[in-house]
Order: structure tokens, then C-alpha cells, then sequence
């Protein structure tokens, strides 16, 4: 009984640290000069800065399943098939995320012909541009978002009838994926942007919550 509580207590812990290297891990594949107005001029000068992002972003593929892979063994004993599910979304959701990966050295190539040519067809380069930025954001923005979410959820549902951690934070926490795949909607239908205000406020409580629930896995665990 004392040994399955150690598991359980360093699986808790391991989560946790899960979730704040994948915090540090998005907030370092942030890129800057592919996400500016004059990313064109800018993306080839800084492609440090863009691989940079990109391994970081590539890190977060295991991360993200790596979390749910350590948390199915107690979570299956609540409910095997949403956490199948929740493995299933978390897999998806590191998808979307290789694809981001991949896109990005597409901008370097794209920025470099550019500044190559003595005078470019600027129409040319920012359609071709545009596509790219509009494929990243469906895949970071709505693909992982949504995949991520929709996992979240199923998970929050395991936490809430286990009680496995206090109600209130299963329940902030599936209000803050619920909020953030509204968001992602709105993006798919242009009615906000990527870099708002309106996305940061739907976007804050579920950050906040994340970083509740890493702390409380690594300093409380799970409560079986």
C-alpha cells in the first residue's frame, strides 16, 4: 500500500514538472519576427531566433504526451475510456505540434528568396507568406488548442469524480480550456487576433490554473 502511494506521489510530481517545462518550453517557442507585420525582412536575419523556437516548440511534442502517458495508470482506474481518450487527444495535439515545427523553416526560405531579389515581387512573397502564417496559427492556434482542450476536459472529468485534486481547481480548469477553445474559434473565423488583448484575457485564466495544478501535483499530488 505504502509502495503504490510513493508511485502515485511521484507520478503527482513528474506531472507537474511536465506542465512547467511545458509552460517555460511555450513561452521560449514564441517567435517573434515570424509573428511581426514585416516578418519578410526580418525572419532570414533572426532564423537563430527562429530554430531557436522551432526546438523549443519540437520539445513540447513529448511533453504533452508524455503528461497524459504518465497520468493514464490512475487515471484508468476512474474511467479506462475517457482516458484513452485523453492519451488520444494529448497524441493529436503533438501532431499539430510537429507540423508547427515544420513550417516554421519554411519562413526562413521564404524570407531569404526575398531579400535575394534586387526588386521582388512583394504581392508574390506575401501570399505565399500569409499562407504559411494562416497554417501555423490553424495548427498552433486551433489544432493544438482544440486537441489539447477537448483531452483537458476529459481529464478534468476524471479529476472531478475521483477527487483527485480539490473541486475548485478541476472546475477553473475546465473553465479555462473551455474559454481558450472559444478563443480558438473565434481565430478560425477572423473575428480576433493571434496578438490581442481579447486573446491574452481568454487565454490568462487557463495559464494561471496550469501553473496552480503543476504546483499543487508537485508540492500536494493526487489525492486517491
Amino acid at each position: 500500500m505504502e509502495n503504490n502511494l510513493n508511485s502515485i506521489r511521484r507520478t503527482a510530481r513528474i506531472a507537474g514538472i511536465l506542465i512547467v517545462l511545458g509552460i517555460l518550453s511555450g513561452l521560449l517557442s514564441i517567435v517573434a519576427s515570424v509573428e511581426g507585420e514585416n516578418y519578410l525582412t526580418l525572419v532570414y536575419p533572426n532564423r537563430i531566433q527562429v530554430l531557436t523556437g522551432a526546438f523549443f516548440q519540437f520539445l513540447l511534442v513529448p511533453i504533452y504526451i508524455g503528461f497524459s502517458l504518465v497520468l493514464y495508470p490512475v487515471l484508468k482506474t476512474y474511467n479506462p475510456s475517457r482516458s484513452i481518450g485523453f492519451v488520444g487527444f494529448r497524441i493529436m495535439a503533438g501532431v499539430f505540434q510537429l507540423l508547427g515545427v515544420i513550417l516554421l523553416p519554411m519562413f526562413i526560405l521564404l524570407s531569404q528568396k526575398f531579400l535575394a531579389q534586387s526588386h521582388p515581387d512583394l504581392t508574390f512573397y506575401e501570399t505565399i507568406g500569409e499562407m504559411l502564417k494562416l497554417s501555423r496559427d490553424l495548427a498552433n492556434h486551433l489544432g493544438v488548442i482544440l486537441a489539447t482542450g477537448m483531452g483537458n476536459l476529459l481529464m478534468y472529468s476524471i479529476f472531478l469524480k475521483g477527487k483527485l485534486v480539490p473541486r475548485w481547481l478541476s472546475v477553473w480548469g475546465i473553465i479555462g480550456n473551455l474559454l481558450i477553445m472559444i478563443a480558438s474559434f473565434l481565430l478560425l473565423f477572423e473575428l480576433i487576433e493571434v496578438v490581442s488583448m481579447s486573446y491574452g484575457v481568454l487565454s490568462i485564466p487557463l495559464v494561471i490554473q496550469e501553473m496552480v495544478l503543476a504546483f499543487w501535483l508537485i508540492w500536494k499530488g493526487l489525492r486517491i
